[in-house]
């Protein structure tokens, strides 16, 4: 009898209980920097293709499997951001060749502004030639079969592991749309929604010794707009660590950074402080007591129509032509040209939203450029300490809260004209997209937090 009693009890006991903690994990990591001429992502002030480098580009790869045999991919890659052509082929090939359905891989770009053009993605702020459209499309060929395999890869050498959560702080995010960048060295407060969080995963194998770091921040990787390719402050912040933990990959995600801004910037001393102090942040969650994570996995997806507002006009597309410059005027061209042809203009996008737990750890992920007010209501709603991601499997545009939209500006109106989209947003997109997590939330048992 009191045999049986202890082993009820070391059944239900996590500490005594090992078996229920451990995972299997692989990684793999693949250099991704251009190796010819190419032009970089996220400035259309730029005028001709990099000139070097201040570091590689890397794509990272984490393959995470929990004692039932359930698996998911969660890749992290130095880019301004996966397109939805790309990315469709991407997961399409993934599932393919190992079974992985959308739900269960995550496909995520640090948004740096120091990466490659991708093929399909912003075309009308660059001015390409077909030279120049030529080398992309190589490149990005090149780069779609570099994810798969590397998916592949970690799959292959997952070893049984620990994993473990935390949070820490770092302080050098800016809400863009409220505080000047020129004043920043005037201001004795900053005004704006921010979200100061450094979500952390730790990985180690059954002997606790670290061999992966999973962590993110909300913040747009824009320290840096020269020719140099870079991973910006994440790249800096991924080699500190792994530098500070030989052996363990690194891997950054990043959160709802549309409206967040690194400054003050335009230097790369500043993106190596940058990086230090986030990497600094992350060692302080690892050097204290962090949260085991039970291996169970759940997951869920979905792709719902964002609609979006006719586009202007003939006679208003005319006037842009003749009072415009740069991208906007090019878009207008390009919109005339369609409508001319009589080429269907989209009215909606689909747009991807995802949750991933392990554990009792949550994840919510979707696409685009997320401005920091849908990481703050998400965290109101389930806690404190999820982990909200952005800029993952589709960057299609930016996705502004309910009042950004209403402001217009350039997150709520003219950088729908940098995606190439037909316009912006119609109102309620907010709402739509809250509701469509409430309802993936309650497909894996994931309760909001009780209202006090």
């Amino acid at each position: 009898m009191t045999f049986f009693i202890f082993l009820l009890l070391s059944m239900a006991s996590p500490a005594s209980g090992q078996s229920s903690y451990s995972w299997k994990v692989g990684g793999h990591k693949s250099r991704i920097t251009p190796e010819s001429p190419l032009w970089m992502a996220g400035y259309a002030s730029r005028d001709q293709p990099a000139q070097g480098k201040y570091g590689d580009l890397w794509l990272k790869v984490l393959a995470l499997e929990d004692q039932q045999g359930n698996r998911v991919i969660m890749v992290s890659s130095d880019l301004l951001g996966f397109p939805k052509r790309m990315s469709d082929d991407i997961r399409t090939a993934i599932y393919q060749q190992y079974g992985l359905s959308r739900s269960q891989v995550i496909l995520n770009s640090s948004h740096t502004h120091s990466g490659p053009v991708l093929e399909a993605a912003l075309f009308d702020i660059y001015p390409l030639k077909d030279q120049d459209r030529r080398a992309i499309s190589a490149y990005s060929q090149k780069l779609e079969k570099t994810v798969v395999e590397s998916v592949g890869k970690a799959l292959a050498n997952m070893k049984p592991s620990k994993l473990y959560s935390g949070k820490g702080t770092a302080r050098f995010q800016v809400n863009r749309r409220n505080n000047k960048e020129s004043d920043i060295h005037l201001l004795t407060e900053l005004k704006g929604p921010m979200d100061h969080a450094v979500p952390v995963i730790k990985i180690s194998d059954m002997q606790d010794r670290l061999t992966h770091i999973l962590f993110g921040y909300a913040c747009h990787p824009t320290v840096l707009s020269d020719y140099q390719w870079s991973g910006d402050f994440p790249g800096y912040a991924q080699e500190a660590l792994e530098t500070n933990h030989p052996g363990a990959m690194a891997l950054f995600f990043q959160g709802a950074a549309g409206d967040q801004n690194p400054l003050p910037r335009r230097s790369l001393s500043l993106a190596v402080q940058y990086g230090n102090t986030l990497a600094a942040a992350v060692d302080q969650v690892l050097a204290e007591k962090m949260t085991p994570l039970a291996s169970a996995i759940q997951h869920a997806y979905q792709e719902i129509d964002l609609a979006l507002q006719p586009p202007p006009g003939r006679e208003e597309l005319k006037n842009m032509v003749t009072e415009q410059q740069g991208y906007m005027k090019t878009w207008a061209l390009r919109m005339l040209e369609e409508i001319k042809d009589q080429k269907p203009i989209p009215t909606s996008h689909p747009f991807p939203l995802q949750i991933l737990k392990l554990g009792e750890y949550t994840i919510f992920n979707m696409g685009g450029e997320a401005t920091i007010g849908y990481a703050n209501k998400l965290k109101e709603k389930y806690g404190p300490d999820i982990f909200v991601m952005a800029y993952s499997n589709d960057v299609m545009g930016y996705i502004p809260t309910e009042k950004i939209l209403e402001e217009g500006g350039y997150e709520g109106y003219s950088s729908q004209m940098v995606y190439g989209l037909p316009n912006a947003w119609k109102p309620g997109l907010e709402e739509q997209i809250l509701d469509a997590f409430d309802t993936l939330a309650r497909q894996i048992q994931i309760s909001p937090l009780k209202s006090k």
